[in-house]
């Protein structure tokens, strides 16, 4: 008798270890890693919310989704939870919930891509404090919070060079997204480079309310080639789109006429080859990978802000295309200024009040 409850009792301890090995095995374990040991340790994952442009826009957004992509091949990860990944708003109502979701889903490391997700960023900062986020183009003054900014007026100073030099009409445009910080330092630098280069040179300068209106760049770039500009810069994310849109169906119309659009954020090239003239790169995807990895080994800037200029090689300009009548003469300027810049010989201005003191000479 006494060794048939001994049998029992030590058929329950089996059993009940074989449930405990079970929930042991459950989904709480995704996106982990044997060590040598043989216990438990979470890998590194990392993810993104988009601005209402989409990961898709051409421009800041896939930049940034580029350099993630990138980040997480190098480093053997999967799209996914426990890996990388992004989350698309499709308005500014979406920021919160999506970082939310994201912190939720436990990735190590958010990102928030754009001035406009500034107070969603520090909101959930505030509230998810085990968390770790990285906002782009804005400072959030969190100790769990890393600030990206850019000296985007040095890349924007450069294609001001490379549209006064190539300029035929002496008339070019400039569109613009939002009136914020980000864009201000765009105009600025693009202003100050067609001033240093040929300051007899006319700027339309123009703002479509919007990073998302293709409709309404198209529009606004009708109006600035009609009005006798041949070459125009954007920093409007999407909707700069329209801006190409309208370079490309007007060169077709007449292949003969000088036509010219300048991109920005990434190389934009492939928006229309016959009619891009050049970029300014503004290289978020190295930042995106930069601070990725600083991250992953331990080293994540919580409360630092991270800026990133000519010098850091955040910022530049996209070669020029092969048809500009003036490309030999546009890359000896921009060699020359670059090397000023680099140095601090120049130093470019950001806002609209620094430009009215800036001289070249």
């Amino acid at each position: 008798m006494k060794m048939r409850k001994v049998g029992m009792a030590l058929s329950l301890v089996l059993a009940a270890g074989t449930l405990l090995g079970a929930c042991g095995k459950s989904d709480n374990n995704k996106g982990t890693e044997t060590s040598k040991g043989g216990e438990k340790t979470k890998k590194f994952s990392v993810a993104m919310v988009t601005d209402v442009g989409g990961v898709d826009d051409k421009s800041f957004n896939q930049s940034a989704w580029e350099g993630l992509q990138k980040f997480g091949q190098d480093n053997g990860m999967k799209k996914g939870k426990g890996g990388y990944d992004y989350l698309q708003s499709k308005s500014d109502a979406d920021y919160s919930t999506n970082l939310n979701t994201l912190v939720r889903q436990d990735f190590d490391l958010v990102y928030g891509i754009g001035f406009l997700m500034q107070s969603a960023v520090e909101e959930i900062a505030k509230q998810q404090k085990n968390a770790q986020f990285a906002i782009i183009d804005a400072e959030v003054k969190q100790p769990n919070v890393a600030s990206v900014l850019f000296k985007e007026q040095e890349a924007a100073f450069l294609a001001g060079v490379a549209a006064a030099l190539q300029t035929k009409s002496n008339h070019i445009g400039f569109i613009g997204g939002m009136e914020i910080p980000v864009i201000e330092r765009f105009e600025s630098g693009f202003l100050a480079g067609v001033k240093a280069a040929k300051p007899e040179v006319k700027v339309d300068v123009q703002y479509s309310g919007a990073f998302d209106k293709a409709e309404l760049g198209q529009s606004i770039a009708s109006k600035m080639y009609s009005s006798g500009a041949d070459v125009i810069f954007h920093a409007a994310g999407a909707t700069g789109n329209g801006l190409f849109k309208e370079a490309v169906d007007r060169k077709a119309k007449d292949p003969s006429k000088e036509i010219w659009a300048i991109g920005v954020d990434r190389d934009q090239n492939d928006m229309g080859p016959d009619v891009v003239l050049t970029s300014a790169l503004k290289r978020v995807d190295v930042a995106v990978q930069d601070l990725s990895k600083k991250a992953m080994d331990g080293k994540f800037p919580g409360g630092e802000i991270a800026l990133y200029g000519m010098a850091e090689d955040g910022v530049g300009l996209a070669p020029i295309n092969s048809k500009a009548s003036n490309k030999d003469a546009i890359e000896a300027a921009i060699k020359d200024w670059s090397e000023k810049i680099k140095s601090g010989a120049v130093k470019v201005p950001g806002t609209r009040d620094e430009l009215k003191n800036f001289s070249a000479k």
